[in-house]
This record gives C-alpha cells, structure tokens and sequence, in this order.
C-alpha cells in the first residue's frame, strides 16, 4: 500500500549534536584489530577514504598496515601421521587487504549518537552509507512517539485495512508463533541468525507471509517463515524466489508445504482469492469504497497478474472507483 503523509512531527528540543557526528551519519567507519602481536590497539578507519593503495598507521604502536602487504604469524609444517614425514611447510601468513576489508562496518546514530554496527540500522537505498540514520533501538523509541499521537480513527483505519487484505487473502486466524518457531529451530531462515522466543511482550522474530500478502497470499501456520527483523523488512512484498537461492528454496518447500515450482518461480496472484472477490464483487466493493486508491491498486493487481477485470463483475462501478478516460 502507498505509504501515508506523516501525521506528526518531533520535536527536538535541547538537542545538540556533538561536533564528532556532525557530518557524519552517513560514514561508515571500518574497525580492525592491529596485526602487530604485542599491540591491542582498535584501528579505526573510514571506508571511503580507503584506497586501492592504502597505508594505515596504528596510533598506538605505529605498525604500517599496507595494501599488498602481509604479517608473517608462525612457520608451519603439514606432518603425515604416522610416519611423520613432512608433507609441505611455509610461512602462515595473514594479507593487510583482506583484514582491512573483511574488518565490520560501523556508523553513528543521529539520535544517540553511539558508534555502532551496521546491522544494528535498518536498511535505505537513498542513503550513501545505505542503512538509515538511526539505530534500530533509537527508531522504536521514536517511532513510539509519533505513535502515541496518532488519533483513534486513524489507528481504526490502519486496523480496517490490516483486517481486509487479511479476509481478502483468507488468513487463517490465529497463528501459532511457537509452532512456527520451533519448525524453524528458532534460527532466520534467510541469514541462520538466532531468535529469541517470549510467550509475553515484544517479539524478537517476525512470521513472513512467505508469499507475499500484496498478491493476496495468506499468513498461516503452516505456511509462515520465521525470519529476524532485518531480513522481514528485505524479504517485504517479493516473491521468494526474488530472495532465495535454489537450496533455500528446496528447503523452503519442505518447511512450508508451498510447491517447490511455485516458490521458484515468477510472482502469481492468489487464485483462491482472486474468486472469493469475483463471487461477490458488489460486497468487496462496499467493503473497501473508504479506500478507493486501494480498490483501484488491487483492480490493476488483479488484472495484470490474473487478466480478470473484477469491476466487469459488480452490478454497478461508482465512477470515484474509475481511472482517468473510463468516466
């Protein structure tokens, strides 16, 4: 659905940005250890100031840290067992490229300022560093907020259209979280990441439709993937196999009851609910007429995935539901 205009705004009273962050909620920093043995110094460097042809000096100990470069650790030899004879031997060795390049990512948070691990925003395509300005901890508090301002009849309307895409896909009421939880063995399915489950409070795991509640899918037991939060958000609105590999998908089918053929293919549009709205077009549309740009989104998703004009079923079309040059 169309995202709606915000109906608040906060404001930030007091609020002073220390002069380290100003500038720089959009820089991701590496962090790495320094590869002198004796030195425990936490380099920190950013990574678009790294060049091909880097030379990074740690503060502490001054150890060069070059590209091309390389830290002998130890000599080595391979023994074959039981005769011990030595099968190669060398020099083990660790490249700068790769401890410099495979070292975490890490960015401040405009809101509490704290430098801290990319995974830790959600992600943003417009933004350079392509993770949000806030931390994920920061957002919930801030997005509480606005929240609590929302009036009473706008909170009713979110809730009206949660509850009719769910009829209209033909979820299946009350889904059971820990079933789902512990087919999955408590991991994300797309990153293995591990997930904590609570009978109470806030949940730490998120029940993906696995396909997708836009092309009128259903959210049930069965069916549902347990993903984390990070990956949900990803995972939003696409088709699996705009997500997975051909593996997780194999598995994917097993797991969920889906048909391997239609989790790797292209998107489809739920039949099921596709004659469910066809059967009674009259009823859908009373039931959705508060949201015309949503009847008409739907009327085209309908179209264009099933090739069924469900207006050509209704006894009468109010032209507020009509797109330009159909009046």
């Amino acid at each position: 659905m169309p995202r709606r205009k915000p109906y608040t705004k906060v404001d930030k009273i007091g609020q002073v940005r220390p002069a380290h962050v100003i500038g720089k909620g959009d820089v991701v920093f590496k962090i790495f250890q320094c590869l002198r043995d004796t030195c425990q110094e936490l380099v920190v460097v950013r990574e678009d100031e790294l060049g091909r042809d880097f030379e990074i000096i740690c503060p502490a100990c001054e150890f060069a840290h070059r590209a091309a470069s390389e830290t002998k650790l130890f000599d080595y030899a391979l023994v074959r067992r039981p005769e011990g004879s030595t099968i190669e031997q060398g020099e083990f060795t660790i490249l700068h490229d790769q401890h410099v390049h495979e070292a975490p990512g890490f960015k401040y948070c405009l809101l509490c300022y704290a430098l801290k691990p990319l995974e830790h925003f959600d992600r943003h395509k417009t933004r350079r560093s392509g993770r949000q300005g806030e931390c994920r901890s920061c957002k919930t508090v801030y997005n509480g907020i606005k929240n609590q301002s929302r009036i009473t009849d706008q909170h009713r309307e979110a809730a009206d259209k949660r509850r009719l895409y769910g009829f209209l896909a033909g979820d299946g009421g009350h889904i059971d979280g820990k079933a789902v939880f512990d087919k999955f063995n408590g991991t994300c399915f797309k990153c293995g990441k591990n997930l904590h489950y609570s009978s109470t409070g806030a949940k730490a795991f998120n029940l993906d439709h696995t396909l997708p509640v836009r092309l009128l899918w259903p959210l049930e037991t069965d069916s549902a993937t347990l993903l984390c939060a990070q990956c949900n958000n990803e995972k939003h609105d696409r088709w699996p196999s705009e997500v997975y590999d051909a593996a997780k998908l194999r598995r994917l089918a097993r797991l969920t009851g889906h048909e391997y053929a239609l989790l790797a293919g292209p998107p489809k549009v739920n039949v099921a609910a596709v004659e469910k709205i066809v059967a009674d077009a009259d009823g859908f549309i009373e039931a959705w007429i508060p949201y015309p740009n949503d009847v008409k989104r739907l009327r085209r998703l309908i179209r264009d995935y099933a090739q069924i004009d469900i207006f050509d079923h209704a006894s009468h079309v109010p032209d507020s539901l009509l797109e330009d040059g159909e009046r």
